[in-house]
């Protein structure tokens, strides 16, 4: 009796015998490439990037997340190698799909890299094969979209081959947790794709939690995203009514959180960042149109969340006017801190980038510093900062600026210092009282 193309995949899964071809050689899908290999399956890394092709080769890692020496061991153990080559696709038993999934100028999904994707794996589709989207989207996307094309290839989906989603959770800079050690949501379409899926990433990850549809788990995802940006737009519009008010939002926030339940703090700044919570929640508003239902809350936190550079810019001026007697239009400002969070090097959706083109609008210059990124790669929204490089700090470079803006709090940075030099400091992160370093010269923004 023959054997089912379940029951081959499985059984592969189960020996470590399978081989997984991971789409996407960035954020998401390198550090998982890392955690697969050393759970004892050979892997191939696909990107169309070929400058990442030469990072690799030389096993140099591009990625915070994935050290040069956890790179070497698994190509020396022979479990990893990277190519721009999609036939190889077909040697592989697992595929996972790991592309951006960003938005258009019009705020609708942009699916482009997923169907391109989608289209290369069918080219090269076989029976017995797992095929996952990491990629967050709306819920549908994987039943709809990807299973579609792959079955244009003339396989079915559940007897031939097996579909599945798994959310990407990756958060760039979390030293307590990384890909192997956070539980991992899956679902597959239909009973024999859920229990390949479990199986799979059961022996990359420390926990698997199944749930019941694909288009759940899409939903999961972008419910995760949704309660930050909500969070995050409440303590932003709260941070501008208690300025208005001479009330200090972060001293707010710290007396609130000493209480022990019913509540979680979440921290104003001058915007959002990341692949994620700028754009995730903006996929279920435009698939809640599809069955004419508003989604008001989530679109007054984006709302909120995307007026905050702005907001920023204005106490700025506002601070340079009455501190200074300066107009913004006639001032120089450093910028400090490229990257959308503290201590990582990924600029994705940065705040900071908008911070510099508004200044620049409205008539000042703005240069940057961050001990993370030494030059502005390129951009989709941003191509005119493109090449612009981190200044170096030093007291008489400080003192060079009129004032300098506070986007991101690195650690690597001499506060001390920068208070002692900087005429002024409009500080967005709450940085300088933290480390007891208030002063006339620093506002709050």
């Amino acid at each position: 009796m023959a054997i089912s193309p379940f029951d081959t995949l499985l059984q592969k899964i189960e020996t470590r015998a399978a081989r997984a071809g991971i789409i996407g050689l960035g954020y998401v899908g390198l550090p998982l490439a890392m955690a697969v290999a050393r759970s004892g399956f050979a892997v191939t890394g696909f990107d169309i990037d070929a400058s990442k092709m030469v990072a690799l080769d030389a096993r140099r890692s591009y990625i915070d997340a994935v050290s040069d020496a956890a790179l070497s061991a698994e190509i020396d153990a022979g479990r990893f190698k990277a190519t721009t080559d999609f036939a190889g696709l077909g040697e592989c038993d697992v595929i996972i799909i790991c592309v951006p999934t960003p938005l258009t100028k019009h705020r609708d999904p942009d699916l482009s890299f997923v169907e391109a994707t989608s289209r290369s794996i069918a080219a090269h589709l076989r029976p017995g094969q797992l095929v996952v989207l990491e990629s967050t989207t709306y819920p549908g996307t994987t039943d709809d979209v990807v299973k579609v094309i792959l079955e244009g290839a003339g396989l079915k989906s559940g007897s031939d081959f097996f579909v599945g989603f798994s959310p990407e959770r990756e958060d760039p800079g979390n030293q307590h947790y990384h890909t192997a050690t956070i539980p991992k949501v899956v679902a597959g379409d239909g009973p024999e794709a859920l229990a390949l899926m479990k199986a799979f990433y059961g022996a990359a990850v420390s926990s698997v939690v199944p749930v019941s549809s694909n288009a759940t788990a899409e939903a999961v995802k972008l419910t995760e995203n949704i309660f930050r940006s909500v969070n995050i737009a409440l303590v932003n519009e709260l941070k501008t009514v208690y300025a208005a008010m001479g009330i200090d939002v972060w001293e707010v926030i710290d007396a609130a959180k000493t209480k022990p339940f019913g509540y979680m703090p979440f921290y104003p700044g001058p915007g959002l960042g990341g692949h994620c919570i700028p754009i995730d929640p903006f996929y279920l508003t435009w698939k809640s149109r599809e069955y004419e239902l508003p989604t008001r809350f989530i679109e007054l936190a984006g709302e909120i969340n995307s007026a905050m550079p702005r907001y920023v810019v204005g106490k700025l001026a506002e601070a340079l006017d009455i501190r200074a007697g300066k107009a913004l239009s006639r001032s120089s400002v450093l910028v400090l801190g490229l990257a959308y969070k503290k201590n990582v090097a990924d600029i994705r959706e940065s705040p900071s980038l908008r911070l510099i083109e508004i200044i620049e609008e409205r008539g000042g210059h703005a240069d940057y510093h961050d001990p993370f990124v030494a030059e502005i790669p390129p951009t989709r929204e941003y191509q005119a900062l493109k090449g612009r490089k981190s200044v170096t700090l030093t007291p008489d470079t400080i003192a060079g600026y009129d004032a300098v803006l506070v986007a991101t709090d690195h650690d690597r940075v001499d506060y001390v210092a920068l208070a002692k030099s900087a005429a002024l400091i409009v500080d967005t992160r709450n940085v300088f009282n933290r480390l007891g370093l208030s002063a006339d010269h620093v506002i709050k923004a």
